[in-house]
């Protein structure tokens, strides 16, 4: 029975991988992505519904030098094969003998992620009976306006979410007063976004160690009460604030009502290009 381990990241986090190594994969399969392709122009059955049609996918030759191995992360090998990806999922099958039994294994566990109209772009590659399928969206150059008009666009899509009654995981929060814009808080907030952007890595902890009630404090904030979201590749300062929403820690730091000012800031990692953007909001209650 064939083997298939399938392999995800996103904008937001990174999936390290362990699967079977080698020797170098071979270029492009034409004859795995012609299937997929006549796949998403006439899906099949899927948990019970029919996928409506999609556009097929572009074969690209980066994806088909994507090697997955022992220890490998996808980003890593993604900027080694030169694919800047906004987001990836990554199909590992191996024990069938061509191209369509590889799709005839895929067909059903697959079905929603082949059909899904996410993907522009396909690289698929072979090694012996190991069969490895790309299905990425390629990251788009950053443009972003100046830091103050995404910080009062972040402000006032908060201020939208924070007054109606919203369900943040398993808890409910009524409706809450607006947010007021603070200077000492966005200059925490950019702060923190250009260490995330500097090392590429999101995290909380900065990287002397601080953390955002510290940070506050340096900016000239005298707080009582403070709370940070952070966020990394989403483009839009609505789109970040639409994550927070949906993830119930930062629903609930961004629906507190205990809070009563806000900043917020970014910065775009030119590590690599097009680029990748950091997010940071802090809350804050003064003393």
């Amino acid at each position: 029975m064939p083997l298939m381990l399938r392999l995800h990241f996103t904008s937001l986090l990174a999936a390290a991988a362990l699967l079977p190594g080698g020797g170098a994969h071979a270029q492009n399969e034409p004859r795995l992505i012609a299937l997929v392709n006549a796949y998403r122009a006439a899906p099949g059955d899927c948990g019970g519904a029919r996928d409506a049609p999609v556009p097929g996918l572009k074969e690209d030759a980066a994806l088909g030098r994507v090697r997955i191995g022992t220890g490998s992360f996808p980003e890593y090998e993604l900027e080694r094969v030169g694919y800047d990806a906004a987001q990836v999922e990554i199909i590992h099958t191996r024990g069938a003998p061509d191209a369509a039994s590889v799709m005839e294994t895929i067909r059903q566990p697959y079905c929603r992620v082949l059909a899904s109209a996410a993907w522009r772009d396909i690289g698929a590659s072979r090694q012996g009976d190991e069969w490895t399928i790309v299905l990425a969206r390629p990251l788009l150059p950053i443009n972003l306006p100046e830091q103050e008009v995404v910080g009062r666009a972040i402000l006032d899509a908060v201020n939208a979410a924070r007054a109606v009654v919203r369900t943040c995981g398993e808890s409910t929060y009524g409706a809450a007063p607006p947010l007021a814009w603070d200077k000492a808080l966005g200059a925490a907030a950019l702060a923190h976004s250009r260490d995330m952007a500097a090392r590429r890595h999101m995290a909380h902890e900065g990287s002397d160690g601080s953390q955002a009630a510290t940070r506050a404090t340096r900016a000239g904030y005298n707080w009582r009460l403070v709370g940070e979201n952070i966020a990394a590749g989403q483009t839009s300062a609505q789109e970040a604030v639409d994550g927070w929403i949906e993830s119930p820690g930062h629903c609930a730091n961004l629906m507190n009502p205990r809070f009563t000012e806000m900043g917020a800031g970014y910065a775009i990692s030119r590590a690599k290009m097009p680029g990748f953007v950091y997010w940071t909001q802090v809350f804050g209650v003064r003393k």
